[in-house]
């Protein structure tokens, strides 16, 4: 763990938003959100981290403060006129289920993700959830990167399944939840939605489950990772992107790609997203280090230890 240190490892690409949550626990307003800035903050402990995405011009400056924090590269981060991407939601007492309250897609209605000649050699690359074009356009923009992780939801399957299919195609690891999956291959049964996946083009489906982990399926081979237990959940908004940003930043540190390092990249990912719900926006990774994060991988590898 360098906390980006290493020089530019990994890439990614997704939303900047400034949101309004409620949850049982309380409500914040404006706050800073989106799919990049949790995967780039939790990415950030293991690797450097190059961001792409798009704010307008009312974008607070503690939130670029918060990113400089991070020691993130911000040279693939535009400022577009207009304002920010927001989105506000209520949560359930469960808080598995939410409800959005309102959308204002903004500058990002006109994004176009133009990477840095520099950003273009980096060999991790995590496309979160944006339109499969505009997942594309980044594909069509990288050199030879050695692992593309890419992440979509139940919209784009429903109004863009060709395009989404032809990224597909082009990527090594494709993440989706159960209802994606099974929406996605018509399969009921994960394991065989999973298999059918497999079939589109990635060498691994990671499959997230929320607060009961994740499953990975590559060839034959079944992975199960369980999530951190936590006695209290303030905000799981962004906890896929966060277990992202920690997978891919494991994964970036390793350099190298094997079972094992992914299997411990799922760990790593795991974690960050349990530190990551323990408070609102990025408030809880902002003031973790990394003693911390070993200090967590120490108990959950005694949790999950056989002998």
């Amino acid at each position: 763990m360098n906390n980006g240190k290493n020089g530019l490892q990994l890439v990614v690409v997704g939303s900047i938003g400034i949101d309004t949550i409620e949850t049982p626990m309380a409500r914040q307003e404006r706050i800073l959100g989106g799919s990049a800035s949790y995967a780039c903050a939790a990415a950030s402990f293991f690797s450097g981290v190059g961001m792409v995405g798009v704010v307008g011009t009312d974008f607070p400056d503690k939130c670029r403060a918060l990113y400089r924090h991070f020691n993130l590269d911000l040279q693939g981060l535009q400022t577009a006129p207009g304002e920010t991407f927001r989105w506000s939601g209520v949560y359930e007492a469960n808080m598995d289920n939410r409800r959005t309250l309102s959308t204002e897609l903004n500058v990002f209605a006109d994004f176009s993700p133009n990477l840095p000649e520099v950003y273009r050699d980096v060999p991790f690359l995590f496309l979160a959830n944006i339109s499969p074009a505009l997942q594309e356009r980044v594909l069509d923009q990288v050199k030879s990167p050695r692992f593309v992780l890419m992440d979509t939801m139940d919209l784009w399957i429903n109004i863009a399944r060709d395009d989404l299919l032809r990224v597909i195609r082009r990527v090594d690891m494709l993440t989706v939840n159960e209802s994606e999956a099974r929406l996605l291959t018509g399969e009921h049964g994960l394991i065989k939605a999973a298999r059918k996946l497999l079939t589109m083009g990635p060498k691994h489906i990671l499959v997230k489950k929320g607060e009961h982990g994740s499953i990975l399926f590559y060839d034959d081979h079944i992975f199960l990772m369980p999530a951190f237990p936590l006695e209290n959940v303030w905000d799981p908004t962004g906890a896929g992107d966060t277990f992202a940003g920690g997978f891919m930043g494991s994964l970036a540190a390793e350099g190298t790609v094997t079972e094992a390092s992914i299997r411990r990249a799922m760990m790593y990912g795991s974690i960050l997203a349990s530190f990551g719900v323990e408070e609102f926006s990025l408030d809880r990774l902002e003031k973790l280090d990394a003693p911390s994060i070993e200090k967590r991988a120490g108990l959950f590898r005694e949790m999950i230890r056989l002998n």
